[in-house]
């Protein structure tokens, strides 16, 4: 026997009713208040994104676009921000698979159970009361009364609520960064990023250069991986670029000096992070330059020591071998470094600065 419509009617629209009303109790207060002016700057940074989805330039404004619209709403800095985004960017790439989300702009990856509280009963849950009443990470950052951990919005003003329940002086910001990844080496890194972020006032810093001056003599080929005996036996973890004494060596990125002085093997060397959370080693120098110290940000091109034949030894051993520059590289995978054959990325630095300088010249001369 059918049912009156009256009675389908109200049937059909008493989820609907339902759903509403979850919903608007699910809203905090301040996103609702904001609700408008959040909305309209969400949407305006999905369209500088889509506009131009292959443009670098074009992502770098949205990003920080968004870092700066949290900034205000929530009064964490923009450039720690941007520093956990890139760390984040940066895990991903090395563990792609354990890291799956959403295309968005954020890097940012939180787990269901961390969003919506471990003792929560759904994982997935996207409303923000019952998320806050299970201790959850997620919040509602965009007014929409939902909280989306696929959500550029939802994401970076939950990560930014989080970091001021801390407070804001640079103690309390590790102290957060390290209650949540329980990893010294992450607040380390984020610490960097900052740094380089804040001193340049920009995203785009990924300018490189070829450790040694093009002027020069050098030669070098790919020896990753080859065997050496020194010390015990172990893979040659870099290329050799064989030069004279006293040759410039550059750093090849913007980065932060994270180690400084002897190590047996490389002799006197200098290690700088940079924000792709590579490790960027030089060994076997002769010296270093005076005014860089462990701490201190470089830019591509500077000059940070210069070739020689140092280690194999206690400190000051010199000339076991010809004088060259030992250039390794590592990625860090969130515990350790590992190691990956430069080579490439070498040879594709010098092509790039070799084609800038030639049309800086063909340009020079035609003005």
């Amino acid at each position: 026997m059918p049912y009156p419509k009256r009675t389908v009617r109200a049937v059909c629209l008493l989820p609907l009713l339902l759903c509403v009303t979850t919903l608007t109790m699910a809203c905090p207060l301040p996103a609702q208040a904001l609700a408008r002016p959040l909305q309209t700057s969400s949407q305006s940074i999905q369209q500088a994104h889509i506009a131009t989805p292959n443009s670098q330039s074009s992502l770098y404004t949205s990003r920080l676009a968004l870092y700066r619209s949290v900034e205000a709403l929530t009064g964490i800095p923009w450039y720690r921000l941007a520093a956990i985004d890139q760390y984040e960017r940066t895990l991903t790439i090395a563990h792609p698979k354990d890291r799956k989300h959403a295309e968005r702009v954020t890097g940012i990856f939180v787990t269901g159970p961390v969003w919506s509280g471990l003792m929560n009963p759904d994982p997935e849950d996207r409303h923000p009361r019952s998320i806050s009443f299970f201790s959850g990470l997620g919040q509602d950052g965009s007014g929409d009364g939902i909280a989306d951990r696929d959500d550029d919005r939802d994401l970076l003003f939950s990560i930014a609520s989080y970091l001021g329940k801390y407070g804001s002086t640079e103690d309390e910001f590790s102290i957060a960064v390290w209650e949540y990844y329980h990893n010294s080496r992450a607040v380390q890194r984020i610490q960097q990023f900052a740094k380089l972020y804040r001193t340049y006032g920009k995203l785009e810093l990924g300018t490189q250069a070829f450790p040694l001056p093009l002027g020069s003599i050098y030669s070098y080929r790919s020896t990753w991986g080859s065997r050496r005996s020194w010390g015990g036996y172990r893979i040659h973890e870099g290329t050799d670029l064989f030069a004279g004494y006293g040759v410039p060596v550059r750093s090849t990125c913007y980065g932060v000096v994270e180690m400084k002085g002897w190590n047996p093997f490389g002799g006197w060397r200098i290690g700088i992070r940079d924000l792709s959370n590579r490790y960027h080693y030089y060994a076997h120098l002769s010296g270093f330059d005076k005014t860089v110290h462990n701490g201190d940000i470089v830019t591509p091109g500077q000059i940070v020591g210069w070739v020689g034949s140092s280690g194999y030894g206690k400190p000051g051993t010199q000339g076991k071998f010809p004088p060259h520059l030992h250039y390794g590289i590592y990625r860090d995978s969130g515990w350790m470094d590992w190691s990956f054959d430069p080579y490439p990325l070498l040879r594709q630095w010098e092509q790039t600065e070799r084609k800038a300088l030639k049309t800086s010249k063909v340009k020079g001369t035609s003005t």
